[in-house]
């Protein structure tokens, strides 16, 4: 096949493919590999286009004789990218010259779902083996040295008590994760009127703020708000935020859940309701906002703890949102406070 019958099916290709002959200069990149590498690499030397080691090695052990050969490289141009290369030895059957067909299959994806389970095991791990190192310390002493101190005892089984209770929540966390990401791709059709829904959240924290001394106060633009969701997932996001600004304002502060209409925005394809939950807290950094809805990310990892958190609750907000086809966006300010906004088509 003539070299210009071959490149409209090498086009056609997702993967960037390079064509090499025998003194290793490219006969024929495809538009992915000249999208990858930069347009004009025929006739020049395959390490023009990639000087990585590894894929170099891979070349010129192929046209020393191996049939197949294939590693696994990282590239940081525009950004990391790891994928998995092939070199392929073939024959011209006109020429008898030998010609190795390159090609590139990004596996990104698959090393970061690799790591993300890493961490995610690791993460558990950690989050469950500090209670129980606790419980287990209490029990030896409670056996021991305070089975006849009553004091002890019962101060300790209020620890015992707390660290079970943070162990539960953990669990339960990480079944509520595990069923909102399996029905992801499943978009809900309940129709939900949000308004009231969000008002009986406000009505039941309502009682926790008065005695932290915080105010919540709640707006609406309109009287009903009719989405198409899940209430109880949407329960759980709108419990989540409106409870941490309760949790993490400042004393004598307002908290303001405001529901509005727009018509348009980013990553939304309809008019949506908004839902914004601000606070006045303490903020949080530039840096800490892309990375607050990642599995078992804190701030402040003590406070976080202290005050009953698991890691797991905005990633459950993000999950859900994402279920309901919607988008939040978080924004801070150090030494002022923080707003989480839910945005979700309108029905």
């Amino acid at each position: 096949m003539e070299h210009q019958d071959l490149l409209p099916i090498l086009n056609a290709l997702a993967v960037p493919v390079l064509l090499i002959g025998h003194d290793r200069k490219i006969i024929i990149a495809n538009a992915p590999a000249e999208e990858l590498f930069g347009k004009g690499l025929s006739n020049k030397d395959f390490v023009r286009a990639l000087r990585h080691p590894d894929a170099v090695g891979c070349v010129d052990r192929t046209l020393a004789g191996q049939e197949r050969e294939e590693v696994e490289i990282s590239l940081n141009a525009p950004v990391r990218t790891t994928y998995n290369v092939c070199a392929v030895r073939t024959q011209d059957p006109d020429t008898d010259e030998i010609r190795i067909v390159f090609s590139l299959y990004d596996i990104s994806h698959v090393i970061e779902a690799e790591q993300m389970r890493v961490d995610f095991v690791a993460n558990v791990s950690h989050e469950l083996r500090s209670p129980l190192t606790a419980l287990s310390g209490f029990i030896e002493t409670l056996k021991g040295a305070a089975q006849d101190d009553a004091a002890a005892r019962t101060r300790f089984l209020d620890i015992m008590q707390g660290e079970a209770g943070r162990m539960t929540r953990l669990i339960d966390d990480l079944l509520s994760l595990s069923k909102v990401e399996a029905d992801e791709h499943i978009r809900p059709s309940e129709s939900v009127e949000l308004s009231s829904l969000v008002e009986r959240i406000v009505a039941t924290l309502d009682g926790q703020a008065k005695a932290e001394q915080k105010t919540i106060r709640l707006e609406k633009s309109e009287p009903s708000f009719q989405i198409s969701g899940d209430s109880d997932q949407l329960t759980q996001v709108f419990q989540n935020l409106i409870e941490n600004a309760v949790k993490y304002s400042s004393a004598n502060s307002e908290i303001s859940v405001s529901l509005f209409r727009v018509e348009k925005v980013a990553g939304v394809q309809s008019p949506a309701l908004a839902v914004q939950i601000s606070d006045q807290s303490e903020g949080i950094a530039p840096e800490h906002i892309p990375r607050l809805t990642e599995r078992f990310y804190r701030v402040d990892k003590g406070r976080s703890r202290e005050m009953g958190g698991t890691g797991l609750g905005l990633a459950i907000v993000k999950h859900i949102v994402s279920r309901h086809r919607g988008r939040l966006a978080i924004s801070s300010v150090l030494g002022e406070g923080s707003t989480f906004t839910v945005y979700l088509p309108l029905s």
